[in-house]
């Protein structure tokens, strides 16, 4: 087996992503994986951080299957997938079963398990960090247009709803942005993690402060 198993999760992941969308591709992970060892460094117990890395360069490998509706969940197949994989590469089996559980327990949604590990735990953090802050709003963006596309219809606006005249109550705003952040950073599971997610909201409530700023500048009456 390689000295760094996080190497070796990264060009195994590599090809998982080809046909990834902007908000969930290889950058994405990337970024997982350097935050959360950015927060790991900055955590009192002890981390394996060859499993953490690794968890994050896989964590979202079954994005593409599940955006096309191959699969269902995106956490759970990454997890057998990545089962087999780091079997065929002599990966011990503490670790393989380390990484199993942090890639089921990543997701926010509620069917996914709690973290129970600090490296599944920072793993979460990180992932819902690149949620926030001025990367996590073009993430979020960038979802918002993909599930529009998906769907064929306006998934939202980006703008303030209430600035147009007419009902429009039924199509989520620029609002949806900050709820989803929001729910994110009250979701963290660890101190690094909520230090640095709300350094984050503040510039996020700056943005959105410009935000308004701008759409509502339009001639006085």
């Amino acid at each position: 087996m390689p000295s760094r198993l996080g190497s070796l999760a990264r060009e195994l992941s590599l090809p998982y992503y080809e046909d990834a969308f902007p908000a969930h591709d290889i950058f994405h992970a990337k970024r997982v994986r350097d935050v959360s060892l950015r927060l790991a460094d900055e955590h009192p117990d002890s981390v394996d951080r060859e499993v953490l890395a690794s968890a994050a360069w896989f964590h979202d490998i079954g994005r593409p299957l599940e955006r096309v509706g191959d699969i269902d969940d995106h956490d759970k197949w990454a997890a057998n997938e990545v089962t087999t994989l780091l079997e065929n590469e002599d990966v011990t089996d503490d670790r393989i079963t380390a990484i199993e559980h942090c890639l089921r327990a990543h997701s926010i949604r509620a069917s996914s398990p709690d973290p129970e590990t600090i490296e599944a735990k920072l793993l979460f953090d990180a992932d819902k960090l690149d949620a926030t802050g001025a990367v996590g709003i073009v993430r979020l963006a960038c979802i918002i247009g993909e599930r529009s596309g998906r769907t064929g219809n306006q998934y939202a606006v980006i703008d303030d709803k209430t600035t147009l005249s007419g009902d429009r109550a039924e199509v989520p705003d620029i609002d949806l942005v900050c709820e989803w952040a929001r729910e994110r950073l009250d979701a963290l599971q660890t101190d690094p993690g909520r230090r640095l997610g709300e350094s984050r909201w503040d510039f996020m409530e700056n943005f959105f402060t410009q935000f308004t700023h701008e759409i509502d500048a339009g001639p006085k009456k």
